[in-house]
Parts: C-alpha cells; sequence; structure tokens
C-alpha cells in the first residue's frame, strides 16, 4: 500500500457540476475574510473585492479614491461608488476631522466585521511652548475686556436648500428614502449644481425621472451616481458691457449766418470761419 499525505492539497473531484475547491494552509501573508462579506447578497463584486483588498492593508496606507484608482483599472466613479456601498453596510466609515494644528484630515475605519465599535482616537498634545521670564511692569496692566458672546454662523442657503430637495424626492417615489446620514453627505454635490445655475426644479427632475422598475437597494448610491454623471457645465462667464456711445456736442446758433451747428462752444460755423480769417 502507498502511503498517505494527510496535509497535501486536496485534488478537485471530475465529472461533477458547480465549483470544486483545491485548498491549501496559508502560513503567513494572508488575510481571514468572512462569508458574510464574500457571499453578501447586496454588494457588488467591486465593493467586495476593494473591502477585501482594503482588510488586506497595514494601517496607516492611503485609501482615497485617487490612490485607490492609481492602482486598478476601475475609474474614480466606480471607486467611490463601491466606497459608499461599503460604507452604507457598515464595512467602511469615513469622517473629517479637525486637528488641533488647524490641519483637517479624513479618518478611515475598515471593519472586517460590521456592527464593531469605533476605536477612539488619541488626543494629539500639541508641541510644549517655551517659557520665557515675564517681563518687568512699567505700567499697571490694562484691566482684562471680556471677549464678546459668540455667534453661530448660520447654515449656508444653499446647503439648506439642497438638504431641503434630497429630503423631499420620497414624496415625488418612494424608493427614495434617504436616511438624514445620507441627505447631509449628498447635501454639497447637489449644492454644485445650484452654484453652477440650475434650478432646484431641474435638479430634482434629473434625480427622478426614468427610474428603474426594479426596487432601488440603494437609492444614496443610486443618487449619487446621477449627481455626478449628469452634473452639467458651468455657465460661460458673462461678456463686458460694451463702452457707452459719447453723446454729440450741442447744437450752438453760428454768429455770423445764424444757421445751427454741433459745437462744445458758440461761435461761428465752419462756413463763417474761414470768412473771419479772411476779413481779419
Amino acid at each position: 500500500m502507498t502511503d498517505q499525505h494527510p496535509s497535501a492539497p486536496a485534488r478537485a473531484q471530475s465529472g461533477t457540476s458547480g465549483v470544486q475547491h483545491v485548498t491549501e494552509r496559508h502560513e503567513d501573508n494572508f488575510t481571514v475574510v468572512g462569508n458574510h462579506l464574500a457571499q453578501h447578497p447586496d454588494l457588488s463584486l467591486t465593493a467586495i473585492g476593494l473591502a477585501v483588498h482594503i482588510q488586506s492593508l497595514p494601517a496607516g496606507t492611503p485609501i482615497g479614491i485617487k490612490a485607490l484608482t492609481a492602482k486598478f483599472q476601475e475609474g474614480e466613479i466606480r471607486i467611490a461608488a463601491a466606497l459608499r456601498e461599503l460604507e452604507t453596510h457598515g464595512y467602511l466609515t469615513r469622517a473629517r476631522e479637525r486637528l488641533q494644528s488647524g490641519r483637517v484630515v479624513t479618518r478611515t475605519v475598515s471593519y472586517n466585521k460590521p456592527g464593531t465599535t469605533i476605536p477612539e482616537p488619541r488626543p494629539v498634545s500639541p508641541p510644549p511652548r517655551p517659557v520665557s521670564p515675564p517681563p518687568r511692569p512699567v505700567s499697571p496692566p490694562p484691566r482684562p475686556v471680556s471677549p464678546p458672546p459668540r455667534t453661530e454662523v448660520p447654515a449656508a442657503k444653499p446647503h439648506r436648500t439642497a438638504a431641503d430637495l434630497l429630503t423631499g424626492l420620497r414624496a415625488a417615489d418612494s424608493r427614495l428614502l434617504l436616511s438624514e446620514r445620507d441627505v447631509h453627505r449628498l447635501a454639497p454635490q447637489v449644492s454644485a449644481w445650484l452654484e453652477r445655475g440650475v434650478p432646484v426644479t431641474a435638479v430634482e427632475r434629473t434625480l427622478t425621472s426614468g427610474l428603474p422598475h426594479v426596487p432601488i437597494k440603494h437609492p444614496a448610491a443610486f443618487l449619487a451616481h446621477r449627481l455626478t454623471t449628469l452634473l452639467p457645465p458651468a455657465l460661460p462667464a458673462a461678456p463686458p458691457h460694451p463702452a457707452p456711445t459719447p453723446r454729440p456736442a450741442p447744437l450752438q446758433t453760428c454768429d455770423g449766418c445764424e444757421r445751427a451747428f454741433r459745437s462744445a462752444h458758440p461761435g461761428r460755423c465752419r462756413d463763417c470761419r474761414p470768412a473771419e480769417r479772411d476779413a481779419a
């Protein structure tokens, strides 16, 4: 009898339909992916592949749209749509944060299993400022002036209009019901349309006309795709105003022949001036 090797990879069975697996144990350089992701019924293949790629990266690797587009053949629109799918289903979160230095960064968290608690960021301490001895007072210090009360800056009108437009889409079609988070995320894209001179009614008509006759599982991704691909160009700059036409000189009465002629100053007309010079 020949020796058996239980650790050898299994051979695929022939003569059967469906997929057959040849499985070999990984000892290093591998990533564990749950079947809830690999067999997700609502995610596209692009989103599933992108999630597996992100989970295999070391912490701190840039995964912005520009960085991913430089790696793969998919364009920015497909990669952006796949990232939004992963956000919708809890595999990814992206949040804008302002550091103590004033710089705004995007904090991205990848989840190999949705529902995991978001790790709290460690506070960034500013570098210690050098301590110098206080100057010798020459005159009494001025009395401290209390700062004026801070007032909150109202939200920009285009953003409020865009949010109202997105919220009201469900009245045109119940399949376009959006969460409050999706409304805030899509409002800047709608504001871009409004800033290019597109009326609110035209934006709403673009988003609600020609809808598919099937259930819309991800209305936020559907609307984001339309807002991105159908964005009209900006209006051309208005032509400069033409220079005003100079007004003609006023009418004067000739001192010689009493005919009317145009001149800035009274005197004699063109015909009488040579006669006046000859007489002189």
